[in-house]
């Protein structure tokens, strides 16, 4: 089932409740956003910078590249209401600001670059069409401005795919039932997360739409060679 045919924000809305909860029982959840902020390798604490998290969700990937860069003004978008909710009831510093977008839709909700970086954290898996938004992605930065994606990916390794599986219907499903009453949300994680680009293609499709310097790395413990960050830039 495509991200069109099941509707990613509204499935994001009815978990918004229980989606902390659930992730933070995941081993290296957020230190692993934590890794992938910190290595867009951002100077000065973020100094006179402006960053954009897109796909930001309950605010996981707003606190890691808050940590990041500390001093920066740090946009923090998300297609899904719940979501955001749950994020702006946390404590921020006047620097971090919300808006509600989908991905698709940033310039109608008044969101304008240059940024300094971006980072999309399990954004680009759930869209219908990831090329144009990456390509908008790619205009909003500065030259040379760094991108990273934050991202499932399983398809380059049987090994992963298969731990993956099994750590979904074993331990990801059952739990989503437990916490939320409905599992449907993280069944269609499973599937996603099977039916996206493998990391060597996903690095293809970044070159495609204009970003350089591609490259990706992995991350340590069980989610070995299938959570990954992505990096690249933009074109100077």
């Amino acid at each position: 089932m495509s991200s069109a045919a099941y509707d990613v924000p509204d499935a994001f809305d009815s978990g918004a409740d229980a989606y902390d909860g659930l992730v933070g029982a995941n081993p290296g959840y957020h230190k692993h956003l934590r890794l992938s902020a910190q290595r867009m390798q951002l100077p000065d604490g973020g100094a006179g910078l402006r960053l954009l998290d897109i796909g930001c969700g309950t605010g996981a990937s707003t606190a890691a590249l808050l940590d990041a860069a500390p001093h920066a003004e740090i946009v923090a978008v998300d297609g899904s209401a719940g979501m955001l909710a749950q994020a702006r009831a946390k404590k921020w510093p006047s620097t971090v600001s919300f808006v509600h977008s989908r991905a698709e839709g940033l310039t109608h909700a008044g969101v304008t670059g240059p940024f300094d970086g971006i980072l999309a954290a399990y954004l680009v898996r759930n869209l219908d069409d990831p090329d144009p938004v990456l390509r908008t992605l790619r205009s909003l930065l500065r030259p040379g401005a760094p991108f990273v994606a934050h991202e499932y990916s399983v398809r380059d390794s049987p090994l992963s795919r298969a731990v993956w599986n099994l750590v979904s219907w074993g331990i990801i499903i059952p739990a989503g039932r437990l916490r939320s009453g409905d599992a449907a949300l993280y069944r269609y994680l499973r599937r996603s997360v099977n039916d996206f680009d493998g990391a060597s293609e996903f690095c293809d499709r970044l070159q495609r739409n204009g970003f350089v310097d591609v490259h990706s790395l992995t991350v340590s413990g069980w989610q070995h060679n299938i959570v990954h960050t992505f990096l690249a830039r933009a074109p100077r």
